[in-house]
């Protein structure tokens, strides 16, 4: 099978390219410059990107008919890759960060947008956990055989190719990469022009550690340089790209689902909310808020809207802890009315309880039930995670029962809300969407299926 997967680059792209080859694959950062950049037209750019999603298609075809062990060893080459490369990955980053800082960047999407050699090495072990992770491929579903004698199988397949757009992340760049290799598929990447130098980079890395190993670097490309027109056209390639995955803040992702023709997984923002019962204990309370709240708020999982019950002895030391950290409280007139005078709060309005802070801000609500608490979440919450601190059983059970978002949590932080986390080896995003994949998006929400049917001539009476 290695000899039939060998990668020859002129072989894959095939098409005469629009552009230079390297602009379509992706540069280096030492040759991109685009104060030299030829200006394209729309149709030109449309041109390039069907071009480079025929690629990926061809390549997909190749990746659905790799082995675990040979994509296991993709995924290890890339990772390899990135720590002999992480200087150049390094410099490429602060590049971007510096120019972030110039423009005014908040100092919670400059925390996205930058790496350093831990988040690196946090990469780099993700890569190892897809790699120990079973083969969704060829995972039988469920089976039966017919009173008729026809033998029915429905296993797991690649989805094809599959494109992403999304903002100053570059991590997501290796994650969706990988999670798309280990399943089977193409990728076809748009990161944003925030992130540009260090995707560029990482692109670079990536492509050439699919070669090594005789995989199709056209398995991993992207479509940075054509802009926003480019992923604009990205959106119209219908029939050459299968999903379009877009994660990011609301107005990215509601252009996405507005504007694409491509079959969309909505990824949602996270207005994510903890219900504190009056049977929860002090001291877990103010640990998991603590954690829900500071330990990475530009992120998804963050908790952003906290929800007191009106009988519950916790809220003065919770309130006291975040603010030590620096948090922000955002609070209604009951929850101001129980703070000492010692706790500062900015009075909340009904654009507090829909906001999305991703930043040190949280909104906090005091509620007389847990059916108070539920109707809050239901009015305000985007379906992301919620989570109860309690103890007392029956009110777990029903918060579990009566709140409908993509993961209900009982006693423990909304930051586990993370592909990494729940075992998945990393995450293309969170679905806040009800159709094919719900919650964090893994390995198998990177396959659809199919039915194989197996007679010994049997006709349809």
């Amino acid at each position: 099978m290695t000899e039939s997967l060998t990668h020859n680059t002129a072989a894959i792209s095939g098409d005469t390219p629009v552009v230079p080859a390297s602009q379509e694959a992706g540069t280096s950062p030492e040759s991109q410059d685009p104060e030299s950049a030829v200006k394209l037209t729309a149709d030109d750019v449309e041109a390039a990107v069907n071009a480079i999603a025929d690629r990926a298609r061809r390549a997909g075809r190749r990746m659905a008919g790799a082995n675990r062990a040979w994509k296991d060893g993709g995924l290890r080459a890339i990772g390899a890759a990135l720590l002999e490369r992480k200087n150049l990955i390094l410099a490429a980053n602060a590049k971007d960060v510096a120019a972030g800082k110039a423009n005014g960047t908040s100092a919670a999407l400059l925390d996205r947008l930058t790496l350093n050699e831990s988040r690196i090495a946090g990469l780099v072990d993700a890569l190892e956990n897809l790699a120990n992770l079973p083969d969704p491929v060829g995972n039988v579903v469920r089976g039966q055989t017919l009173p008729n004698g026809l033998r029915l199988r429905q296993v797991n397949v690649p989805m094809g190719v599959v494109a992403a757009i999304y903002e100053a992340r570059p991590n997501v760049t290796v994650d969706i990469a990988g999670l798309a290799l280990k399943s089977g598929n193409a990728v076809i990447l748009r990161g944003g022009s925030a992130a540009a130098a260090t995707n560029d980079a990482l692109v670079h890395v990536l492509r050439e550690a699919l070669d090594s190993v005789g995989l199709p670097a056209d398995a991993v490309q992207t479509v940075d340089q054509y802009g926003r027109e480019g992923a604009n056209a990205l959106m119209r390639a219908r029939g050459r790209v299968d999903v379009l995955i877009p994660r990011g803040g609301r107005e990215l992702i509601q252009t996405v689902v507005r504007n694409s023709a491509v079959p969309v997984i909505e990824t949602g923002e996270g207005n994510v909310h903890i219900f504190i019962d009056e049977s929860a204990s002090e001291e877990m309370a103010v640990e998991i808020l603590l954690n829900a709240k500071t330990q990475r708020p530009s992120v998804c999982n963050t908790v952003e809207t906290l929800l007191v019950h009106s009988r519950s002895t916790v809220l003065p030391a919770v309130a006291a802890a975040l603010r030590e950290a620096g948090v922000t409280l955002h609070a209604d007139d009951r929850i101001r009315a129980a703070l000492p005078a010692s706790i500062p709060s900015e009075p909340a309005t009904d654009e507090d309880w829909g906001t999305e802070y991703m930043d040190l801000d949280l909104a906090v609500a005091m509620v007389d039930s847990l059916e108070e608490a539920v109707q809050h979440i239901r009015t305000w919450s985007t379906g992301h995670t919620e989570a109860i601190l309690t103890n007392n059983l029956s009110n777990a059970e029903r918060f579990i029962a009566e709140v409908d978002s993509a993961a209900v949590i009982v006693n423990a932080s909304t930051r586990f809300t993370d592909g990494g986390e729940l075992g998945l080896g990393a995450e293309v995003g969170i679905s806040t969407q009800k159709l094919h994949a719900r919650g964090p998006m893994g390995l198998t929400e990177l396959t659809t299926t199919k039915w194989i049917v197996q007679g010994e001539g049997q006709v349809r009476g």
